[in-house]
């Protein structure tokens, strides 16, 4: 499984990182340890999953982290999860 992370202010890429995950784990352990290793790459505050994260998780195998989903104050507009290959 390949997961991208993705963050974006004013509809621009500021970064990005691929996590590649070819454990024999579920998937729902792969994109929560993804996301783990994305913000610890990032430096950011691990994010809140909301019932909006993950219905549209589950619908596009895509979620976007906004400011309510982080603890902290974050600067830019969001970070974007996805899913760019399964096992």
């Amino acid at each position: 499984m390949k997961i991208w992370g993705k963050i974006w202010k004013d509809n621009h890429l500021l970064r990005d990182t691929v996590v590649e995950d070819y454990r024999e784990e579920t998937r729902t352990h792969k994109v929560f340890d993804a996301l783990y290793k994305i913000c610890v790459e990032f430096d950011l505050g691990k994010p809140i999953w909301l019932d909006s994260n993950v219905a549209e998780f589950k619908r596009t195998s895509k979620a976007r982290f906004r400011q309510d989903s982080f603890i902290e104050e974050i600067d830019f507009d969001y970070l974007e999860l996805q899913v760019i290959e399964e096992d």
